[in-house]
């Protein structure tokens, strides 16, 4: 695939020598690119470095800061003391389930009449369902609290307020101008919350929940740490921001996990023998819980993440195994289809990505949409039957707003919902052909051309000479990595193959050795995915290559080496555009 090389925004330099001084004793070119790549996270003075190497748990913010946290915590300790049934419900993927898991495991510690709900993907589908408003008024629940969901199911909470059940809302996705009528609604994205940090994923709103939980009745501080594994997880499946809050959140998760996991994520991990990062996250652990929701039903997740016992627990973890593997082959035949589709309709030149089949798994729709997104790159939707209406999983590109775009077909929708890289939206069968030329005229005329490009952004230029463990060392403190603080990628120009060759099984990727235009630098590289330009490394033309670096063990012995992700000939290369 062509990729857009660009930099990131140069950090201003007075901040950066002002930054390097603080920090160091002697400065060097290596020291002052760490100065930089720090001021290009925002983080400008000696007590920021230091908190953001130093992450502490005292530096989360008070949960009570959260507007309507008071009413939520009043309404929560009125249901104990009444001896009200409380029903936990949340979202069917990993941030739903995790929150779920996370705050009926607290809340059962304290007190015995609370149960969960998780609603059916296919036949209640996301947020709040009136089903699940019936399940709790036919079991005499009075109190529900969603998690990552209900901040736009205002009807819903009417017809519970009817039935006499009342509504606490913990959600993170952006509020519409009319909120539902809950007691309470804990999300820091509402207007007039005053929660410093606004991009806490659903399971992190439901941790400050439980944090103010144990304030109030005076439980150990140390409590909501428990469940910081959770916590982790719904974080890195969600792609929320890993800055500020969520980062010190994901770093003491990353710790629980990899020291003393709990028994569910101990057995999705202790076949791994490395330290998990949050990489290992996104597509060992995510997957696995996902798939309950995908191939069954989300509560099977919940039932794991919230076992204590390990043989049940192992029974279980098998169970959503055996669904993943289901997941990976429906994943496999949809993706083939859904590009036949797109070649025997003549559509490889449009703006979008618009396709449908009414036999698609609902379960998968959007893990294709993210592979239709990889081949083509341009905002994407897969559309499915979904009882008497048409359901998709939306995809966009960097720097593309989908919900936007989505917004201005609302006419056409009975709902959609969701941020501004992926969303998910129904309609009735005879608005989709009228959708999928309104959507692609909406993205032709406002999308810019540059963003139907995949970019590589730059952090800054890194010459082979520059490069040492030591400087390795401190990048990696620079994790955990996600977005908005992503592994640092550097660019080396004019360097010169020494001895490159393909690997794999497949020969789809490329083992390289690279040194500097004087010959006196050397270092390895690989190249996953890279193995066609090995005639371009081997041109004897020199290279500019963009990379990272990371670890390799080779016979007991670790090294250093390049992550490569893409090569061009200087002499084509002149600019970065």
């Amino acid at each position: 695939m062509k990729y857009r090389w660009e930099y990131k925004s140069s950090p201003e330099k007075h901040s950066v020598e002002k930054l390097a001084q603080s920090l160091f004793k002697k400065l060097d070119s290596t020291r002052m690119k760490i100065a930089s790549l720090l001021v290009q996270r925002g983080i400008t003075t000696f007590e920021q470095a230091k908190t953001f190497f130093r992450p502490s748990l005292e530096d989360l913010h008070n949960p009570f800061l959260m507007k309507d946290m008071q009413k939520a915590i009043k309404r929560i300790l009125q249901a104990i003391q009444n001896q009200e049934k409380i029903l936990i419900y949340g979202d069917y993927d990993v941030d739903g389930t995790t929150s779920v898991a996370l705050l009926y495991s607290f809340i059962s510690t304290i007190y015995d009449k609370v149960t969960t709900y998780i609603p059916d993907r296919y036949t209640e589908g996301y947020g709040v369902s009136f089903q699940g408003i019936d399940y709790a008024f036919d079991n005499d629940i009075s109190l529900i609290i969603t998690l990552d969901c209900g901040i736009k199911d205002n009807e819903k909470v009417l017809y519970a307020h009817k039935k006499g059940i009342d509504f606490i809302i913990c959600d993170h996705h952006n509020p519409s101008e009319e909120l539902p009528k809950a007691v309470a609604i804990l999300n820091p994205k509402q207007k007039n919350c005053m929660y410093p940090y606004k991009e806490l994923c659903g399971c992190g709103v439901g941790f400050k929940l439980v944090q103010a939980l144990v304030v109030v009745l005076e439980l150990p501080s140390e409590m909501p740490f428990e469940y910081l594994d959770l916590v982790a997880v719904a974080i890195a499946a969600d792609i929320v921001p890993i800055t500020g809050e969520n980062r010190i959140l994901t770093y003491f998760g990353l710790q629980k996990i990899n020291k003393n996991p709990s028994t569910p994520i101990d057995i999705f991990v202790q076949n791994l023998k490395k330290s998990l990062t949050v990489t290992d996250l996104v597509f060992v652990i995510a997957p696995r819980i996902n798939a309950a929701g995908r191939m069954k039903h989300g509560m099977l997740a919940v039932q794991l993440l919230i076992e204590k016992n390990h043989e049940k627990a192992k029974i279980l973890a098998s169970e959503l195994e055996n669904f993943n593997a289901q997941r990976k082959q429906f994943d496999e035949q949809i993706t083939y289809e859904a590009l036949q589709q797109i070649i025997e309709n003549q559509e490889e030149k449009r703006f979008t990505t618009v396709v449908f089949n009414p036999t698609w798994h609902k379960g998968v729709i959007g893990i294709v949409a993210s592979r239709l997104t990889e081949t083509y790159y341009r905002p994407t939707l897969v559309f499915t039957q979904s009882g008497k209406v048409l359901a998709a999983s939306a995809r966009s590109v960097s720097g593309f707003d989908i919900y936007k775009a989505l917004e201005q077909c609302s006419e056409l929708l009975i709902q959609f919902g969701g941020h501004k890289y992926a969303a998910g939206l129904t309609l009735l069968p005879e608005n989709y052909l009228l959708f999928k030329e309104k959507f692609e005229k909406i993205v032709s005329q406002s999308i810019d051309s540059k963003f139907l490009i995949p970019k590589i952004e730059i952090d800054t230029e890194l010459s082979l000479k520059e490069i040492s463990s030591s400087f390795y060392s401190v990048i990696k403190q620079f994790a955990p990595f996600g977005p908005l603080n992503m592994t640092p990628i550097f660019l080396v120009r004019g360097v010169i193959n020494k001895a490159s060759r393909q690997i794999g099984t497949d020969t789809s990727h490329l083992r390289l050795v690279i040194t500097d235009a004087n010959g006196s630098i050397t270092w390895e590289g690989i190249g996953f995915g890279l193995g066609n330009k090995l005639p371009l490394v081997q041109s004897g033309m020199p290279l500019d290559i963009v990379y990272s670096l990371d670890e390799n063990t080779w016979n007991g012995a670790t090294f250093v080496q390049l992550r490569v992700r893409d090569i061009k000939l200087t002499e084509t290369q002149k600019t970065i555009r």
